[in-house]
């Protein structure tokens, strides 16, 4: 059974080319368009074994949806890398605070993305 990925993020342009790259070395990728819809996403699918998501969102940023994540039992322990144009250090540390488990730096290309997605699950 192919690994599940939930990939959050207001970019429908970035989303595509995630589920493109994801969906094409063999995983599962399901997409939401900003952490509230992420919620719901995890909610409706069930478990996952990595979260891709972006901060920088409407209605749910990603430091929001990072801590409803963890306070939820069923995903609590579920990687989640964070996918941003930040790069700036009290970014990466309110993330991580939040129970971030990765960064990448946008623009990033395919291979880096399957480089930490095939670190991160296999």
């Amino acid at each position: 059974m192919a690994k599940r990925i939930l990939a959050v993020d207001d970019s429908a342009s970035v989303r595509q080319m995630q589920r493109f790259v994801l969906s094409g070395a063999g995983y599962d990728v399901i997409d939401a368009i900003d952490g509230r819809d992420g919620l719901a996403q995890l909610e409706k699918s069930g478990a996952v074994n990595l979260i891709l998501t972006d901060l920088n969102m409407p209605n749910l940023d990603g430091v929001g949806f990072i801590k409803a994540v963890r306070a939820s039992n069923a995903h609590r322990l579920t990687p989640i890398v964070v996918i941003s144009t930040e790069s700036q250090q009290e970014k990466k540390q309110a993330a991580r605070a939040a129970g971030a488990t990765g960064w990448i730096v946008k623009p990033f290309t395919p291979e880096q993305l399957l480089a930490v997605v095939k670190k991160v699950i296999g």
